[in-house]
Formats: structure tokens, C-alpha cells, sequence
């Protein structure tokens, strides 16, 4: 039984000795605060920004703001995530001391520009026939797209938003790169102190746990979702 004890003696300098586990919780719990409040923040932008370019279609007082839009989504999504830290860093708060915030708005921005996409191409999807079928029975444009068109797109972009939040998650491991203590950094400092390269194994785990677990919430959200088309 010596190679038992000699395994865990292993994992105790790697994990335990000096309390570096609590190096990974609070790196853990950093890359959930950023990875939630820049899912809020890119929800938030993406339904303005889809929902703008929605209204906007065929109005011509409202082309530059539609431009605008555009501009965003073309920008966010030609450059990488982590130039665009950069620039909020390092150019846009820079009076900011604390990168916490700034990575959750940050990914955030970045986020949004996906989100719009998404939620608008799940529009795009919906039959144009529904919607015109809804204006002449005397709804509204909005109301068209609260009651009619909105609760479709919603599930039928549900695999997609899911899919981009999980994105988000993994994407969440560049933020050192701004001096944020995520999980990926707390890896970096155990491995300073350590030497030991197989820390990043333990790291991967802890992603892969997580990334395990959204998408098993997502498929029970998707499962009750078609229970209640069918009910």
C-alpha cells in the first residue's frame, strides 16, 4: 500500500499543503462570477441589439443606429476576445483597479455580439407568414414579436445559446491575461510555487465538470420544453 500513500502524499503538496486548494476555490469562484454576469451582460445587448435591428428593417430615420449595430457585431466578432480585453483594460478603464469587472464586461461585450446573431437568425427562422398573418388581425409590431414570434425563436435558438454560454465558460480562462485571479490563474500560481505541470490537469477537470453539467441542464431544459409543445 505504499504507492497509495505515496499518490497522496503526491496530492497533498500539490493541492492541500499550504492551503493551495484555496488558491483554485477562489479562481473557481471568479471564473463563475464572470462567467454569469457576462452571460446577463451579453443577454442583455444581444436582445437590444437583435431586437433594434428587428424594428428597424425597411425605416430609413432609423438606418444609422441599424449601422451601429452592425458595426458592433462585425467588430466584436472580427477580433479576438482577448485583444478586446485589452482595450477595456488598458484603454477604456484604465481609472478601474480592479479587473474583475472589467473582464465581466469585457466578455460581456463580447458575448452579445454572439447573442444578437443568434437571437436573430432564430427570427429570421420564424415563417414570415405568422407575422403578417398577426398584423392583420390588428397586433402591433411589438406585440407580434412579444406573443407570436418571440416564444418560438426563444426555442428554437435554446441549443445555440447554450452552446455559446459554455463557449463563454472556456473563454473565461484568458482573463489572467488582465490580472484577474481566474481558475486558469490559479493553476499558474500553483505551478510557480510547485513546479509541477500536472496542475493543469486538475484545472481541465474542474472545466470539464463544469462544462458537463450546463449542458446536462440544458438537455432537461430542452426535454421539458418539447413536453409542454406536446401537452
Amino acid at each position: 500500500m505504499e504507492w497509495l500513500q505515496s499518490i497522496g502524499d503526491y496530492f497533498y503538496n500539490l493541492l492541500i499543503a499550504q492551503e493551495r486548494y484555496m488558491t483554485i476555490l477562489k479562481g473557481l469562484g471568479n471564473t463563475l462570477v464572470i462567467a454569469a454576469a457576462a452571460a446577463v451582460i451579453g443577454i442583455t445587448l444581444g436582445m437590444l441589439v437583435a431586437m433594434i435591428k428587428y424594428f428597424c428593417q425597411g425605416r430609413k430615420a432609423f438606418r444609422p443606429l441599424e449601422w451601429l449595430c452592425n458595426v458592433y457585431v462585425t467588430a466584436i466578432r472580427g477580433t479576438p476576445v482577448m485583444v478586446q480585453l485589452f482595450i477595456w483594460s488598458l484603454v477604456i478603464l484604465t481609472s478601474w483597479t480592479n479587473a474583475l469587472p472589467i473582464a465581466c464586461i469585457g466578455f460581456g461585450f463580447n458575448s452579445g455580439a454572439y447573442v444578437a446573431e443568434i437571437i436573430r437568425a432564430g427570427i429570421a427562422a420564424i415563417d414570415p407568414g405568422q407575422e403578417e398573418a398577426s398584423r392583420s388581425l390588428g397586433l402591433s409590431k411589438a406585440a407580434t414579436m412579444r406573443y407570436i414570434i418571440m416564444p418560438q425563436a426563444i426555442k428554437n435558438i435554446l441549443p445555440a445559446l447554450g452552446n455559446e454560454f459554455i463557449v463563454l465558460l472556456k473563454e473565461t480562462s484568458v482573463a489572467g491575461y488582465i490580472a484577474v485571479n481566474d481558475l486558469t490563474r490559479a493553476g499558474s500560481i500553483i505551478k510557480t510555487v510547485t513546479y509541477d505541470g500536472n496542475i493543469y490537469f486538475v484545472i481541465a477537470l474542474i472545466y470539464l465538470a463544469m462544462v458537463m453539467g450546463l449542458t446536462k441542464l440544458l438537455k432537461l431544459l430542452e426535454r421539458r420544453l418539447a413536453k409542454s409543445d406536446k401537452g
